[in-house]
């Protein structure tokens, strides 16, 4: 499922059963395990358990893939694992008091509605589709120019690393050599 698709839908769920301050952050850069934290507030135990349960069956639903929930037994902090995002529904107390907007807030994401996220990636597809031709050939070219050069930088890269490997086993061999002929001495 498509991140922005997948997000909204989450929000989407959280507003469905009243969730407050829903923040969505762009974690892409801080760490490789999943793109989007999703953080929102609950009145009470009750309702941050009928959060995550909305999450979880509003994403099952689109055909999503929960990984995990946790938290549900006391309702203070539910956390919804969803492979590329992470979604924390909490009391107001307890967001506070660990203030995950400080580490997760580098990156607010602005939202969109799902029907004009779908728009949007219909328009640009079309856009790319129907450009003039003119403009597609141009940018075959440019593609094709530009595949060579990365093959030669990758040559070269590749060269490098091998040269680089000579070199160090040159290295340990001439420390070898010297240890060998020591030791030969000391037996004769």
């Amino acid at each position: 499922m498509d991140i922005r698709k997948l997000q909204r839908l989450v929000v989407d769920a959280l507003e469905d059963v009243k969730g407050a301050d829903i923040k969505v952050f762009n974690s892409t850069g801080i760490t490789q395990l999943f793109d989007r934290v999703i953080i929102a507030s609950g009145t009470s135990n009750r309702q941050t358990k009928a959060l995550a349960a909305s999450v979880r069956d509003k994403v099952k639903a689109a055909g999503g893939h929960i990984v995990s929930v946790e938290g549900e037994e006391t309702g203070e902090w539910v956390l919804v694992d969803l492979g590329d995002a992470i979604v924390h529904v909490m009391q107001p107390a307890i967001r506070a008091y660990y203030n995950l907007e400080e580490i997760w807030g580098g990156k607010p994401v602005s939202m969109k509605s799902l029907d004009e996220a779908d728009t949007e990636i219909a328009r640009s597809a079309a856009s790319r589709t129907a450009a003039d031709p003119e403009r597609a050939t141009v940018a075959r070219k440019t593609a094709a120019k530009k595949a060579p050069a990365k093959k030669a930088v990758a040559k070269k890269v590749v060269a490098r690393k091998a040269a680089a490997k000579k070199v160090a086993a040159k290295k340990v061999a001439a420390k070898k050599a010297p240890a060998r002929k020591a030791a030969a001495k000391k037996h004769t």
